[in-house]
């Protein structure tokens, strides 16, 4: 069997993604992809997401956002490596966590 290799991804999501679903939309497909991690405001209106998982997963996970909840609009998904911290679990936060308060963007 092969190892599962995690990987760890940032992504600032910007557009009307906010008070439209798209923080549970979120959370609902990380779940089934089996992504863990977090999903927090952002600044400017943006929402900040941090994943770990397959690559495989992580690339199914970005083109979700890409396409966003029924009532958000998405301009833009950036996307950028960051080092896997075995998380466990996706929740939807208030804030950014202290630890990545430099990902806020």
């Amino acid at each position: 069997m092969r190892p599962t290799v995690t990987a760890g991804r940032t992504f600032r999501v910007y557009g009307k993604v906010r008070g439209v679903g798209y923080r549970t939309f979120a959370r609902t497909c990380a779940r089934a992809l089996g992504i863990a991690g977090w999903i927090a405001p952002g600044e400017g209106g943006s929402l900040i997401v941090r994943a770990e998982g397959t690559p495989e997963r992580l690339a199914e996970f970005a083109f979700d956002l890409s396409r966003g909840a029924r009532f958000a609009r998405v301009d833009r998904v950036e996307e950028e490596e960051a080092p896997a911290r075995g998380l466990s679990g996706f929740e939807v936060l208030d804030e950014v966590p202290p630890e990545d308060v430099d990902e806020r963007g």
